[in-house]
């Protein structure tokens, strides 16, 4: 009897190992591989324009340089861009959230 209770007390600490493991990747940010992919452009050319409206201000999407990507309830993106104004170019950080309706909020867009 006591060896039994032995193997279920280990059986319950690898299982709750195991749990909190897989819960501390959940949420956690992870690197986009291709910056370039027509998605990543895609969210990268809707925070500028969200931007602009929000800021009133005129500036032109260039290229994403690096991003990162958090599974949340759909997919928040943060991203480091570059984009002009006035033909000078600069960088910003943007936080996109692409909800799971495939709809998109700008949550952040800040000047580096």
């Amino acid at each position: 009897m006591e060896q039994g209770h032995y193997r279920l007390s280990l059986i319950l600490a690898s299982i709750l190992l195991v749990s909190v493991a897989a819960g501390a990747l959940l949420g956690s940010w992870k690197t986009i591989a291709d910056v370039n992919s027509p998605h990543v452009r895609e969210i990268g050319k809707f925070a500028v324009e969200a931007h602009n409206k929000l800021a009133a201000t005129t500036l032109k999407f260039q290229s994403v340089i690096k991003g990162e990507s958090q599974v949340v309830a759909g997919t928040n993106y943060r991203l480091t861009l570059t984009a002009k104004i006035g033909g000078v170019s600069k960088k910003y950080k943007a936080v996109v959230w692409e909800k799971l309706d495939d709809t998109k909020q700008l949550t952040s867009f800040q000047p580096l």
